[in-house]
């Protein structure tokens, strides 16, 4: 048997050699037969998905104190850097337990700083709200 070049399509019994091996019986399931193409597919839906609950999840937490209008300039006005930052706060949370207890340690610790200042605490947080909500309608 001769040799077959990189790239070049494989045969029926080396298709059914891999079958074999990877345990397919020709079936499949998903828009695609091609498995990474499956997985592509997946995930892409599962980010989108996710990401559109976090504006919704957003948007109720701001929405329940602000006008729908405020709480949208808001989010718009975040800059690319909190929103990696805070990307990257979330994947050392959800990749292990000892970056959970970090993250979810920091996070607690803020809160408690925060109630411990009482008012102060407050009004800070609301004038930066509306610093934001301000450069959000610029935008």
């Amino acid at each position: 048997m001769a040799k077959r070049r990189p790239g070049t399509r494989l045969g029926r019994k080396a298709i059914e050699a891999k079958r074999a091996i990877v345990g397919n019986t020709g079936e499949f399931s998903g828009p695609s037969p091609n498995p990474r193409t499956n997985l592509i597919v997946a995930d892409v839906a599962l980010r989108s998905g996710s990401m559109l609950a976090r504006r919704a999840m957003e948007r109720a937490l701001l929405g329940s104190r602000y006008a729908p209008r405020k709480a949208r300039s808001i989010l718009k006005a975040r800059s690319f850097g909190e929103t990696l930052l805070h990307t990257a706060i979330a994947k050392v949370a959800t990749r292990s337990v000892p970056g959970m207890l970090i993250v979810g340690g920091g996070l607690l610790a803020k809160t408690l700083y925060d109630r411990s200042k009482g008012g102060t605490a407050e009004v800070e947080g609301e004038v930066k709200m509306a610093e934001l909500a301000n450069e959000g309608e610029k935008k």
